[in-house]
């Protein structure tokens, strides 16, 4: 099960490689092991395009490195995988990304609007932390386990997301969706325009429709990303 679980995060970061929607060695992934006292993360300072399952370092959640290299180890990472794992049982998987459109919809004061049907994913359903600089140490988790609550969404203002999922694929499914929906904010602003919002009770329908319309959600999603990495030969374990 473990091996399935390192093949698996591998096959994320190389996912989001393809999409380009890693930040060159600036973000990670991450994955709970098995018995959920530990969890997966990349060496620091790879691209995601570089990750196998067998370089993934295991961690545990009291901060000791159980597989991999001392010299590997990311700090900001560790941080904040373990204080979201250690209160948050239901997480199996946590991505943290800042792509440009994340990024910018992180600084914008109403955060991400429900303009589109990527957005509608996430209707009420995103939690906001407040900018404090790098996240080196403990004492500043308590917050932000406290902004994220139950949600599976928080945008880090002003800079990026931290997307959770029950599954590794339900977290990309989130990826993916929130990335578009940030993408199209973008676009819709900067047009000019007067935007159409739907009403709170078709909103409120939609993202109820959206997160129950198949019953492993990301599964199906996942096994197209998949073939697309065995098509395009970017997938050699």
């Amino acid at each position: 099960m473990s091996q399935e679980i390192k093949v698996k995060l591998s096959q994320a970061y190389r996912i989001l490689g393809y999409l380009g929607l890693d930040d060159h060695t600036y973000t990670h992934l991450s994955a709970r092991s098995e018995d959920g006292n530990a969890f997966y993360i990349y060496p620091f300072g790879l691209r995601f395009e570089e990750v196998t399952p067998d370089i993934l370092m295991k961690v545990s959640l009291t901060g000791e490195v159980l597989e991999g290299s001392e010299c590997q180890y990311n700090r900001t990472g560790y941080v904040l995988h373990t204080a979201i794992y250690n209160v948050r049982p239901d997480i199996k998987s946590i991505f943290h990304i800042h792509t440009h459109s994340t990024t910018a919809v992180s600084i914008c004061e109403d955060g991400l609007l429900p303009i589109s049907q990527w957005a509608l994913h996430f209707f009420e359903k995103i939690a906001y932390h407040e900018y404090n600089s790098l996240l080196l140490d403990f004492d500043g988790t308590n917050e932000l386990i406290n902004d994220l609550g139950q949600h599976y969404i928080m945008f880090l203002r002003n800079h990026g997301a931290v997307i959770c999922g029950k599954t590794i694929e339900e977290a990309m499914f989130f990826t993916y969706h929130l990335e578009n929906a940030c993408k199209t904010q973008h676009i819709a602003l900067s047009m000019g325009q007067k935007l159409i919002t739907p009403t709170k009770e078709v909103c409120k329908q939609s993202v109820n429709d959206l997160l129950t319309f198949e019953s492993s959600l990301g599964k199906r999603d996942w096994d197209a990303w998949i073939r697309c990495l065995v098509l395009n030969n970017l997938c050699d374990f």
